[in-house]
């Protein structure tokens, strides 16, 4: 049997240069891995790396290893199994990735701390010529781009303005395609410290992750929520839509409930009066209902739906309002067959990769397909429960993310606060006013690369 040999181009993105220097010409027959930068941030960049088998026999594994200069290290990883000695990174395959056929390809990819490139590359144990590079220091373009890119000066409601739903998207003044991409708080009455109402981090997170949207999780039924303490939760919602005009970002009001239904006159009563007071503002995204349980649609939410639209609407005619759907968001192909009658309404999915997986993408597709505009208001790389295990799964992350990202999906990803879950953003002793870098906790790290 022939030996079939791997050799490794690595394509680093040149930042004085822009543009993509090949290193090693490859024959044609031979497979290649080729590396990118998919993402970059002053303190580090996401990687990627993709295996093409070029010969005309089917291989039933790989094997890609590297060398990290000093000073940079790879925080986490996904689509591949990696160990790490000293500077030294293993990628080999996983169960369903190893094997490809003729002219077939995968991909993995992974976080890095620093701007060192792979260098002292091999392949299946045979030796290839890489170099370092510098990173870009903007994504590469995708073909076709699933957005328009905004201008690159002014803050995200100076580039965008207000914003509307055209089809199953959202679009700006100018009639782009938006994809927003942000975070939500924790809900307001169980933050260890008032995160989201800072000026200073939410300015910090716009100027350093490149945040376009915040999300007031504004609980609303537990004890020292909004009806049993209304002034408070609402000052807090209202400190955090004052601080997005100050900082020229988005922000989704969320009335952060799961009976929702049960305190109707309440929601109507309070988005009725935010969107006289706020509704002229271009910022303002309304989310009257977080996650309905197991109830019925058509029924149920539906009807509690329309009130509190007609509610805005007397008010704000124009701003989006993000509506959620049965069970926990999830069943938006069920919505799809009775939608509320209006404008600008969009509809909310939720998910949490180490539980949802491509079944729900199917909702959305279906969803999608109805003519339905979808919002993804939460979500997290973890299970359901917000990540009590402490556990990540990326690559089905990667997936959500790329699904958004090719329809054009924005999201805000769950939730801005100290913790040992997955899902919380920081570590003990991060600062109230920003400045996070060294306080990245869970899954940050891999929202904060998809920010960017």
């Amino acid at each position: 049997m022939r030996t079939l040999r791997l050799v490794t181009t690595l394509a680093v993105a040149g930042l004085l240069a822009g543009a993509v220097a090949t290193v090693a010409t490859t024959p044609a027959s031979a497979a290649t891995a080729v590396f990118s930068v998919t993402n970059t941030w002053g303190s580090g960049y996401q990687g990627q790396v993709t295996v093409t088998n070029n010969t005309s026999a089917q291989i039933s594994s790989w094997r890609v290893e590297f060398d990290l200069p000093a000073g940079s290290s790879i925080s986490q990883s996904w689509n591949a199994q990696q160990t790490t000695s000293g500077s030294h990174y293993v990628f080999s395959n996983v169960s369903w990735n190893g094997t490809l056929g003729a002219g077939a390809s995968t991909s993995f990819g992974f976080l890095v701390n620093g701007s060192g490139t792979p260098v002292n590359c091999t392949v299946n144990g045979d030796s290839v010529s890489c170099t370092g590079g510098t990173p870009p220091t903007t994504p590469p373009p995708t073909t076709p781009p699933p957005t328009t890119p905004p201008p690159s000066t002014g803050t995200p409601v100076e580039r965008h303005g207000q914003l509307r739903v055209c089809g199953t998207t959202m679009c700006d003044r100018s009639g782009a395609r938006v994809q927003l991409r942000g975070i939500s708080s924790m809900w307001l009455n169980w933050e260890t410290a008032p995160y989201a109402e800072n000026l200073s981090a939410l300015t910090w997170m716009r100027d350093n992750w490149n945040l376009q949207v915040i999300r007031a999780a504004m609980g609303v039924e537990p004890a020292g929520a909004y009806l049993s303490n209304p002034g408070k939760a609402r000052a807090q919602v209202e400190t955090i839509i004052n601080n997005a005009v100050s900082a020229g970002v988005y922000v989704i009001v969320d009335w952060h409930a799961h009976e929702a239904q049960n305190n109707q006159s309440q929601a109507v009563a309070f988005f009725g009066d935010l969107a006289r007071r706020y509704g002229h503002l271009p910022n303002v995204i309304w989310e009257p209902y977080n996650e309905p349980l197991q109830v019925s649609w058509t029924s149920v939410i539906k009807p509690y739906h329309q009130a509190v639209v007609a509610a805005i609407r007397a008010a704000d005619p124009d701003n989006i309002v993000v509506l959620g759907t049965p069970t926990w968001s999830q069943d938006v192909d069920v919505a799809a067959a009775s939608p509320v009658t209006g404008t600008n309404l969009m509809y909310t999915l939720h998910f949490y990769s180490c539980t949802h997986g491509a079944s729900l993408r199917a909702k959305g597709d279906a969803a999608i397909r109805a003519g339905l505009a979808l919002f993804v208001t939460e979500w997290g790389a973890s299970n359901a429960d917000g990540g009590l295990d402490g556990r990540a799964c990326l690559p089905e992350a990667q997936s959500w993310i790329d699904w958004m990202r090719a329809n054009g999906i924005s999201w805000t990803a769950w939730k801005l606060d100290v913790g040992t879950d997955t899902t919380n953003l920081l570590s003990p002793g991060a600062p109230v006013t920003g400045g996070w870098s060294n306080y990245l906790h869970g899954h940050a790290p891999f929202v904060v690369a998809n920010m960017r």
